[in-house]
């Protein structure tokens, strides 16, 4: 078809062809390569963000900080969004966004690869012991010391100018790296999500749009499982394999002193991500717009922009250059915040992200200490049971709103009934507790009457008045009668017999004043196991939580659509840049900071640091 010349209006006629062209192909080529491309993106950072999560635990111990700290640090994340995410949804969303998302990944990979760097140029692990350390290198050392006091000050308070600068190293120095690495990695998440969803929205017909964008959503959820199920394999591993010998190492996996090989899964999620950004570089900046979205006023040279114009008639100008754009930028701000549906949907999505962020960063650690379970098994069962309840959930919701054809009221209707209901749902959690664990001098008494105490003054008695021990150490043991002591000098055990993880501590007095029956006065290496009441309530909890996560995540595509859908065609990328930044300045960066201190008021039991201070917690208040 021969091009006409342009009419006095400025207006160009369709070509024919290109039409047909678009009406038999409904998704074109690279827009296909680009949702392979996009969910992969989404894959890798959704991935590399829950083994974060994973983390967490393995982090406190190996640093011995507060759950307070850790917070801090996962918050950093929300930082490295917030430098730069008004200004990449903006000025991105006009220049070639498919090279913008490349540079992206490939930031976050180097961010990765930066938060395991404190490994490799930091100290071996050190466990924190009592008596073992003296066990394992003089063998007719007693568990039961008895040391002159002026010696025991000296050995079990060391220097103030000693303990600063142990903890400057340990918990300062090599958290830097990863704290940084998380700003960078939060930097090069930045313009994934808006660049990806409006070039999808853009190019997409608007009957598979919300569709695409389902399953995009659905693969970043997939993310997680493998992060999740990464952590999990990862706690299994100690922290310094190739470095030690396992067979000295006297812990498991099981004890909260246990620290896995948190660094082996950020190199390998740093590499994923690397992957991610390549197919970016090879797509363009434009597809073929489909043929209901078309503007017969414009060329394809020629970008299109609703103008304050009388009636809001569409007008074709020249694409903006930098110093246009940067000007246009307050006035076009101006204009999104006076969208009332916007900002209401601003509120409401600040306050679920405020709980959906804190649970999602705990409920690993609350999983291990409320129910008793390990590291490893609760990041298994984040990946293969929650997870993926989430992923079904936010496919189904895109599914129910193409089947049913939801309209804008359609979509909101649905998505406040399933938050509602997955609120309710989650008030049975209250009913699903444990009793806190059975240790002596902290959740009950020596005699085994039941009370929290604080003060460290409980954790000592008549049984163990004849050691020096120190109340500052965590070297649990288990008793017989199933009581778990903070440490053999504490259980007032006087001799040992074995090595290693199958080490013996015998003749300990203070275990037959909870069971005055005649038994076996002996203690084993690690905490007791939770009662069977605890573990007949797991199941439940689990089950629970599958059904409110699903319920809940249905919600979240119509929820999604919906944003877009209130928006004006050119403002979208702006839009979802600013709830971005709205939702993690006021959600991502204080939820896991606040949650953490609340976490750390109900610690029972820190640490000791080994130059001393307070190191990470060992128990907490479950009840």
């Amino acid at each position: 078809m021969k091009k006409k010349d342009k009419s006095v209006t400025g207006s160009w006629p369709l070509d024919n062809n290109l039409i047909s062209s678009e009406v038999k192909n409904s998704c074109h080529p690279n827009l296909k390569i680009f949702l392979a491309a996009l969910s992969f993106s989404y894959f890798a950072k959704a991935l590399s963000g829950s083994y974060m999560k994973s983390t967490i635990t393995q982090l406190e111990r190996r640093f011995d900080i507060s759950s307070y700290l850790i917070g801090i640090i996962d918050g950093s994340f929300e930082v490295g969004n917030l430098l730069v995410i008004a200004f990449v949804s903006y000025f991105g969303a006009k220049l070639h966004r498919p090279k913008i998302i490349a540079v992206g990944c490939v930031l976050m990979s180097l961010g990765t690869f930066l938060m395991a760097m404190p490994h490799f140029i930091s100290g071996r692990y050190k466990i924190e012991t009592s008596a073992r350390s003296s066990v394992n290198s003089t063998s007719n050392l007693s568990p039961c010391p008895v040391s002159s006091p002026e010696s025991m000050s000296v050995a079990d308070r060391p220097s103030v100018l000693q303990s600063r600068s142990c903890v400057r190293e340990s918990s300062v120095s090599m958290l830097v790296y990863v704290f940084l690495g998380n700003v960078l990695r939060g930097i090069g998440e930045t313009p994934i999500q808006p660049l990806g969803i409006s070039y999808i929205d853009d190019y997409a017909e608007s009957k598979n749009a919300a569709l695409y964008i389902g399953c995009v959503q659905t693969i970043s959820i997939i993310g997680p499982v493998f992060g999740y199920l990464l952590g999990s394999l990862c706690a299994k591993i100690y922290v310094d394999i190739g470095y030690v010998d396992e067979e000295t190492v006297n812990i498991t996996p099981s004890d909260a002193r246990w620290v896995g090989a948190w660094w082996l899964g950020y190199i390998i999620a740093g590499i994923i991500t690397l992957m991610a950004a390549v197919p970016f570089w090879f797509l363009p900046k434009s597809l073929p717009v489909p043929v209901e979205k078309h503007d017969t006023s414009c060329t394809p040279e020629q970008t299109r922009f609703i103008k304050d114009s009388p009636g809001l008639k569409f007008r074709c100008e020249e694409p903006a250059n930098l110093h246009q754009m940067a000007k246009e930028f307050m006035p076009t701000l101006k204009r999104l915040l006076k969208n009332q549906f916007f900002i209401i949907y601003l509120l409401v999505t600040i306050i679920q992200f405020n709980s959906l962020i804190g649970m999602v960063t705990y409920k690993p650690k609350y999983i291990e200490q409320h129910y008793g379970q390990s590291a490893s098994k609760a990041n298994f069962l984040m990946g293969v049971i929650n997870i993926p309840a989430v992923a079904l959930g936010m496919f189904s919701g895109g599914v129910v709103m193409m089947k049913f054809n939801l309209g804008v009221m359609g979509a909101a209707k649905f998505a406040f009934g399933t938050s509602l209901l997955g609120y309710f749902l989650s008030l049975f959690f209250f009913a699903m507790g444990c009793d806190n664990a059975k240790v002596a001098g902290i959740t009950l008494s020596y005699a085994g009457v039941e009370g929290v105490s604080y003060q460290e003054k409980s954790l000592f008695s008549n049984c163990n008045s004849n050691c020096l021990c120190s109340g500052r150490e965590w070297d649990p043991v288990c008793g017989q009668n199933g009581i778990t002591y903070v440490s053999p000098c504490l259980a007032g055990c006087t001799s040992f017999s074995g090595s290693g993880k199958n080490m013996v501590f015998n003749n300990c007095r203070c275990l037959p004043l909870a069971n005055p029956q005649p038994g076996n006065l002996t203690v084993v290496l690690g905490q007791c196991p939770r009662s069977d009441s605890c573990d007949k309530i797991f199941p439940y909890f689990l089950a629970l939580s599958v059904l409110s996560s699903f319920i809940i995540s249905l919600g979240g595509t119509p929820g999604f659509v919906l944003l877009i859908r209130f928006i004006q065609p050119e403002l979208k990328s702006f839009a979802l840049g600013i709830h971005t930044l709205a939702t993690r300045t006021l959600a991502g960066i204080p939820a896991p900071i606040y949650f953490g201190a609340v976490i750390d008021t109900t610690c029972l039991k820190w640490g000791n640091k080994v130059c001393g201070g307070r190191g990470a917690c060992r128990i907490y208040n479950t009840s």
